[in-house]
Order: C-alpha cells, then sequence, then structure tokens
C-alpha cells in the first residue's frame, strides 16, 4: 500500500458497503513506533489461520515519527492499513474512525503498546459465540498497571457503570470484540468527548467478558495520568447520562432540607435551653455548607451546558488528515 491524502471528517466519510466475513482489529496508536511492527505480526500470526482481517492503525496525531513507522507498515503488509487524524483528538475519538473505516463483521480494539496480547484474540471471538453476545470485554487477570492507575481505571468504570447502567460497567477494557454492525446505532455527528463504551451500548445490550492475559509494558510509559482518566469519567458521564444533575438535585434538595432543620434549630434552642445559638462559627459553617452545595451543581450544570456548546459549534469528533491506499 501507498500512501494518500485527503483531509475528510467523520460527516463526510464514503459509506463502507456490506460488511464481509473476517475481523478486523483496530489500534488506536499514539507515540508507539517502537511497538507496533511488533505488534502488527504477532496478530498476522495470530489471524491468518482463522481466516481474512484486517489491521486498521489509527494515529491519533502523534507528535513524532509514528505516522511513517504506519506508512510502511501498510506498505510491506497488504492487511494493514492506516489513518493520521488532524491533530490529537483522543483514544476513543481515534477509535471510532477505525471503527468506521472497517470492512468486516467483527471488529477487535486492542491499545499499541503490547499489554493486550493479540494471542487472546481468538479466545474472545470464540466466547462471543459461547455467550451469545454482541460485545465481549477482555478483563486483565492480573493487571500490571500502577496502583494510582488502577484506582483511576476503577473510578471511571464505576461512572461508566451509574452513568450508563452497562451492567458490565466494573468488567469494560480497552481490550473489546464486537459485531462491526453496532456501528449503525452510532453512525451520525457525535462531537466531540466521546466514549465507545457508550456508544456501543446504544446498538446492544448483550455485554460479555472474559479473562485474559495482561502483559507488562516493555516500551515507553502510559499517556494516561489519573487526572486524564478522570476526566475522561467525567466528560463521559455528563455527556451520554443525566445522572449527574439528578445527583445536583438531591444535594439541593439535602442542603434545603438541612436549612430547615438548622433554622428550627435556632428557634427552638433558646425556647428549651434558654442559651442562643453560637454566632459567627454556626453561620461561616451553614454559608460554607451551602456554598459549596451551590458551587457543585453550578459546575454540573456548566458541564452540561459546555458539552452542548461544543456541539452548537459542531466540532468533528476526528479528521482524517492522511490515509494509506492500494
Amino acid at each position: 500500500m501507498a500512501c494518500g491524502s485527503g483531509r475528510t471528517s467523520q460527516g463526510e466519510r464514503e459509506t463502507v458497503g456490506a460488511l464481509r466475513s473476517g475481523v478486523t482489529v483496530v489500534v488506536p496508536v499514539y507515540m508507539s513506533g517502537a511497538t507496533l511492527p511488533e505488534l502488527i505480526s504477532r496478530i498476522g500470526t495470530v489471524l491468518a489461520p482463522l481466516g481474512d482481517y484486517e489491521v486498521i492503525l489509527v494515529d491519533d496525531g502523534s507528535p513524532d515519527a509514528t505516522w511513517p513507522t504506519v506508512a510502511q507498515l501498510a506498505a510491506q503488509t497488504p492487511d494493514v492499513r492506516g489513518l493520521r487524524l488532524g491533530r490529537n483528538f483522543g483514544q476513543h475519538s481515534a477509535l471510532v474512525a477505525g471503527v468506521r473505516a472497517a470492512t468486516y463483521s467483527r471488529t477487535v480494539t486492542l491499545d499499541d503498546d503490547l499489554q493486550n496480547p493479540p494471542e487472546e484474540i481468538p479466545r474472545m471471538l470464540a466466547a462471543m459465540e459461547e455467550q451469545g453476545a454482541d460485545v465481549i470485554y477482555g478483563v486483565p487477570e492480573k493487571t500490571e498497571h500502577a496502583f494510582y492507575r488502577r484506582l483511576a481505571s476503577r473510578i471511571t468504570r464505576t461512572a461508566l457503570g451509574s452513568g450508563l447502567g452497562v451492567d458490565s460497567a466494573p468488567e469494560l477494557s480497552s481490550f473489546r470484540a464486537f459485531r462491526t454492525d453496532i456501528r449503525d446505532a452510532f453512525s451520525g455527528d457525535l462531537g466531540t468527548g466521546v466514549s465507545l463504551d457508550a456508544l456501543l451500548t446504544w446498538g446492544s445490550s448483550r455485554f460479555g467478558s472474559i479473562k485474559v492475559r495482561h502483559d507488562p509494558r516493555t516500551v515507553g510509559a502510559s499517556n494516561y495520568t489519573f487526572f486524564k482518566l478522570l476526566r475522561f469519567a467525567i466528560d463521559t458521564t455528563t455527556g451520554y447520562s443525566t445522572v449527574p444533575l439528578r445527583l445536583a438535585s438531591l444535594l439541593g434538595l439535602l442542603a434545603g432540607g438541612l436549612g430547615v432543620l438548622v433554622l428550627l434549630w435556632a428557634i427552638l434552642r433558646p425556647m428549651i435551653t434558654g442559651e442562643s445559638v453560637p454566632g459567627f462559627p454556626f453561620l461561616a459553617s451553614i454559608i460554607a455548607i451551602f456554598s459549596g452545595a451551590q458551587m457543585l451543581t453550578l459546575g454540573i450544570i456548566g458541564e452540561y451546558l459546555a458539552r452542548m456548546h461544543f456541539r452548537i459549534m459542531r466540532k468533528p469528533t476526528y479528521v482524517v488528515a492522511e490515509e494509506t491506499s492500494d
């Protein structure tokens, strides 16, 4: 394959024809040129005996020489395709770009750091059939991430579970296998801050999981920090659920109830004990409680308004700046 170019957004994407029987592997790529040759080799070794397959490498605006590596792999390997996004849109936007470009009936997503072993893909595909599921997650038997990363991931999964009502949310992972035609449920303009896991729930409720191996990282370091994962959890919950607004309403109700109790205490205490309510400390604490509740509620409402603002601006989920072609 040779390199071609053409800047297109997701709304201008050519419609892929009828899906063929086989497997598409989508890999979001960011500053990972060193691991890609081994990853492609291992994927080919695993999937070649199973039938037709393709690998779509989506370069999410890497600032280094990752794209030339992707282009070289695509030129050397007929089953590899490459997409380069115009800038860094985020891992899930890159995933959506790859999923929309898939041409086979089943899609597998995995990370570019070799921590998701391609050798587990056949087991995940078999589990889809055995469990009658449309989406299967490969859950690590033992994660190799640091404690802060595991904590942040747990917060993210909890947010997804409470915000999206996905029963399998505690078992979500970046290692997924699903029916490609689920993408029809999110074929329109999605805006920014997307979550592939949330989008998959639009097309199916049949989720499952299996335990898989999780290898230690041997090259580079993770680009996800605790705060980035926390930000992703907030974006996902406010983007696909009204749970935070309901929590804000509940918080307001509780704060109002507390205010009524405080008022009754301030009125009844002098009548019962003859002692007045303490002045400044009491007043300061009440102000702090109600101010905090108001600021939290305004912050939650602000998150929703910000998302509406970006949707009105019609910012694209991704822009494909260049792609490899035959």
